[in-house]
């Protein structure tokens, strides 16, 4: 029998106490470090979004939510994806246009009728042929498009607004790139690229006229204190995509993948909800506050955006028979 000595029992108690700290430490060194990287700040329903799906994919990964454009700028997410630079983002669809011109379909005003229109799309063989073709040219992995509201003007001043003609000469914030842009002058407006998060100042020096954006987000970032009506255009069904890097999807098992998928779907869904029912629980805040909220000619504004975009070069790149097949869907 061996005899165990007081030195060699205090070494075997010390090598018994550090295993499970050095489990850890290895089970750490194996966790995959997931990087999301989002325009929308930490108090964005979003935000609760992706804490759902960090949850969900399990402990195989070291999830790090980025908000507020504090890794990469608002539109270069998409690049730093491709790059390897980046393992997951919010991509607006008209950061893929840039890339895919086909893609600005998908970026057109007054082209989803809901954020249940929008899910069948997605849902649909239709749906899955531009998912392919992103995901192919693209070098990503699409899980889902992320509804966050339908998008509204709002603006300084009691200037009414009823029909396109009456936005001439608003300078409209819109985000950065040609698709963007477009829709604002689509609107009626002149429209002027501004970093989301400087918006808020650029309403109350007067650098902008208005904005536009989902009701929510007005909400979260606190645009309606430096406005002073909502025009209910309705022209855009919002929505971003959660994507995966292509380099960073193609280390996952197919188990892994299981896993990713099914936990976006599910957060989704949640964020999904709770944006429709803060969207009426908003529209009715703000005219409690003492905004004008009020809906214009929206025959009018759709007549003009569909007409300003199926005129447009932007059409051209369009594949045949796809507006047709969106509307079906």
């Amino acid at each position: 029998m061996t005899k165990v000595t007081r030195r060699g029992f205090a070494a075997l108690g010390g090598a018994m106490l550090a295993t499970p700290f050095l489990a850890r430490l290895s089970h750490a060194a194996e966790q995959s470090r997931i990087r999301f990287s989002a325009v929308f700040s930490e108090q964005d329903i979003r935000a609760g979004m992706m804490k759902q799906f960090a949850e969900g994919i399990g402990p195989d990964f070291k999830y790090e939510g980025f908000y507020g454009g504090t890794l990469f700028k608002q539109g270069t997410e998409l690049v730093a994806l491709q790059r390897g630079n980046l393992e997951m983002s919010n991509i607006a669809p008209q950061d893929i246009s840039n890339q895919i011109p086909a893609w600005s379909i998908l970026t057109s005003g007054y082209l989803f009728r809901d954020p249940d229109h929008l899910r069948s799309f997605f849902t649909s063989d239709v749906g899955a042929e531009m998912k392919a073709l992103a995901e192919g040219q693209l070098g990503i992995k699409i899980l889902g498009p992320t509804f966050y509201g339908t998008r509204q003007v709002g603006l300084r001043g009691n200037r009414k607004i009823a029909t396109p003609a009456d936005m001439a000469g608003v300078k409209l914030r819109m985000p950065g790139g040609e698709a963007w842009q477009f829709l604002g002058r689509a609107l009626g407006a002149n429209p002027t690229p501004m970093a989301y998060a400087e918006v808020y100042t650029g309403l109350q020096t007067g650098a902008i006229d208005g904005q536009d954006n989902p009701l929510p987000n007005v909400d979260n970032m606190k645009f309606y204190e430096v406005m002073d009506q909502i025009v209910l255009t309705s022209h855009l069904v919002a929505f971003d995509l959660l994507t995966v890097s292509g380099r960073f999807w193609e280390k996952l098992t197919e188990e892994q993948r299981a896993a990713f998928q099914t936990a976006a779907d599910g957060a989704i869904g949640w964020s999904t909800e709770q944006h429709v029912t803060r969207e009426a629980e908003i529209a009715k805040s703000f005219a409690e506050r003492g905004l004008d909220v009020y809906a214009p000619d929206l025959a009018a504004f759709r007549s003009h955006v569909q007409k300003a975009y199926l005129e447009s070069d932007l059409a051209k790149e369009w594949p045949a028979g796809m507006i047709e097949r969106i509307a079906a869907a």
